[in-house]
């Protein structure tokens, strides 16, 4: 259950912030808006990790360097956040963030790639994405 409320708080979470960043975006800049974002998120993480932290920096070196490049995928995301709602609107903006996810998560999960277990390719899978593909033509049919 924790991982449910955790992942709806984190669907939350990345729909305000890619609404909030974009109106701040259109005052000052999309990456001066990125690096404020990324500036702040840095102060509170050093926040929480003086209170909470429990891991080991000296073990970063065992970690596979595939990942690595993991560490710059936030800007990027921001970025790419704030462009598609500054372009698409909040709605459809997430709805497509939503789907492209579950397309790579399906993916990797299927492919059992980056030390994931291999899940089968069920016909649902497939089928889900084509449902949530359609709900969001239907969402916009209205708008085309």
């Amino acid at each position: 259950m924790p991982g449910v409320l955790f992942s709806i708080l984190g669907g939350i979470l990345v729909c305000l912030q890619g609404v909030f960043t974009t109106r701040i975006s259109s005052k000052i800049g999309l990456w001066e808006t990125n690096t404020i974002v990324h500036i702040v998120g840095l102060a509170l993480t050093l926040l929480f990790l003086a209170f909470q932290g429990d891991g080991d920096f000296t073990k970063f070196g065992q970690v596979n360097r595939l990942y690595l490049p993991g560490l710059c995928l936030g800007a990027l995301i921001v970025f790419s956040v704030m462009k598609g709602v500054s372009s698409l609107g909040p709605t459809l903006s997430t709805a497509i963030l939503l789907i492209s996810q579950l397309v790579v998560a399906t993916i990797i999960d299927c492919g059992g790639l980056f030390e994931t277990a291999r899940a089968k390719l069920v016909y649902t899978k497939p089928l889900g994405l084509g449902i949530m593909i359609a709900g969001i033509i239907v969402f916009k049919l209205k708008d085309l």
